[in-house]
């Protein structure tokens, strides 16, 4: 089964991946696991002035910073993990990517706003689950 795994590094994203590490009985060696990380847009504005090339870098260097510690962790179990990322709108960027390449489940940490948080500002988990076909489990 293809697993994707949502990071954005946070201490969210540390439980997300000790959960999955502690539930052997689900999450074992026979899944590929890929650490994907959605990047924020820069403003077309600012995008327009650095140019296509550093705006890339700077995506894919923020990106790094986030998924290689967790294939490097996922590699240290014994499991199979790859690493992903694209600029995008949060939410939809991950139902996106996890539909496009046939995901089966997505698996992402919660934040764990409250009602009105989630009112005032949305969640990114609430994104996703309002955009995707893929089953979503929440980790918090």
């Amino acid at each position: 089964m293809k697993i994707l795994l949502a990071c954005d590094g946070s201490e969210y994203t540390r439980k997300m991946i000790e959960y999955v590490l502690n539930q052997r009985g689900l999450f074992d060696q026979s899944h590929e696991y890929t650490a994907f990380n959605a990047q924020i847009p820069l403003p077309n504005h600012a995008a327009s002035v650095v140019g296509s090339h550093a705006t890339h870098e700077y995506y894919e260097e923020e990106a790094r910073k986030v998924i290689d510690p967790v294939v490097e962790r996922l590699h240290g179990q014994g499991l199979k993990a790859t690493s992903a990322w694209k600029a995008g709108s949060l939410g939809e960027t991950i139902a996106d990517y996890a539909q496009k390449n046939g995901f089966a489940l997505i698996i992402m940490g919660s934040h764990g706003h409250g009602a009105f948080g989630r009112l005032v500002t949305g969640s990114v988990a609430n994104r996703v689950l309002a955009h995707c076909t893929v089953p979503v489990l929440l980790v918090r």
